[in-house]
């Protein structure tokens, strides 16, 4: 299966339904041809030509003129079906379809049972009497929408791509997790400490409170980049998921810079006054990140609903 989600496979589908079924058509067209009802290893050298064409393709198969499959599951080297010879396919909708067509039918989607993924297939009937016979090929929903938007090559480097972000993030998680160790000693310390004398014991506390809170802060980023790029889909040719990231992202980083502009607030207030114009600055620039991400997600929001309405 690919990467691509459930739903987002069938909203590609959706989309790109009246390319998916031509491009089905020409395939089953371009496959036909007599031997193909009779001998296994022709059976065998096209789908192999089609792979090499087209690496949707999963199956190929033949059923007579009942619905009974005739031939074995002939499949590309990825997928290990089970012989399939002698099943009665006569229920199932590619047949009823090519049953009453002499044309090209294509089924909406649905769970392979070979692949256990989104599929769907192209069925075309031929021969009448005893000797009609129904050629079926099953394809990869989402490796077909993959490769009609041109995201085939993109989607084999995506393993490499999430081993990355996840040495990134785990790296991140053990930044945090020093951090942890060092608010948690500066904590005992303070705990332990006999100094009662003023000012270095008053501002302990806030040094505490800076290596939690950045621990955190380093940490959300962290837990962010491993869900949105490990963890979860991501379809880029969404702006709903990237402004999702970015969001995300930008929510970390607000939280981290008004919690250092607090602390630093309060130090001010507590006797460090020299800093008191730098707290003001980073309370300023909280608000102007909030500011501006509230602006980003509204206009993204408006910029996805004018280009939706315009695909539909």
């Amino acid at each position: 299966m690919s990467s691509m989600s459930y739903l987002s496979v069938i909203e590609r589908y959706h989309e790109y339904r009246s390319a998916i079924h031509e491009l089905m058509g020409s395939i089953v067209t371009g496959a036909l041809e007599a031997q193909i009802f009779q001998q296994v290893e022709r059976q065998r050298q096209v789908i192999k030509n089609l792979r090499q064409q087209y690496p949707f393709v999963d199956l190929l198969y033949v059923l007579d003129g009942n619905g009974i499959q005739i031939s074995e599951n002939i499949a590309s080297e990825r997928l290990h079906s089970p012989s399939g010879k002698g099943c009665d396919r006569s229920q199932r909708s590619y047949y009823q379809l090519a049953i009453h067509s002499s044309d090209v039918v294509v089924t909406e989607p649905y769970l392979s049972s070979a692949s256990g993924a989104l599929c769907i297939s192209a069925a075309l009937r031929r021969g009448e009497g005893s000797e009609q016979r129904v050629l079926v090929i099953d394809i990869d929903l989402a490796e077909i929408v993959e490769f009609l938007m041109g995201d085939t090559a993109r989607r084999r480097f995506q393993p490499l791509f999430k081993w990355v972000y996840a040495t990134i993030a785990v790296v991140l998680f053990f930044v945090a997790a020093l951090l942890l160790y060092f608010g948690v000693e500066k904590f005992w310390m303070l705990l332990l400490s006999d100094d009662d004398s003023g000012h270095a014991s008053s501002l302990m506390p806030f040094s505490v409170v800076i290596f939690a809170t950045l621990a955190l802060a380093i940490f959300d980023l962290g837990k962010t980049i491993f869900e949105e790029e490990v963890l979860m889909h991501k379809d880029i040719y969404r702006h709903s998921s990237t402004r999702r990231t970015i969001t995300r992202f930008i929510a970390a980083i607000l939280i981290a810079v008004s919690i250092e502009a607090l602390m630093v607030l309060f130090k001010s207030v507590l006797g460090d006054g020299e800093h008191l114009i730098h707290a003001a600055w980073l309370l300023a620039c909280s608000v102007g990140l909030l500011v501006g991400l509230g602006i980003y997600v509204y206009l993204g929001a408006r910029a996805e609903a004018v280009l939706l309405a315009a695909k539909r």
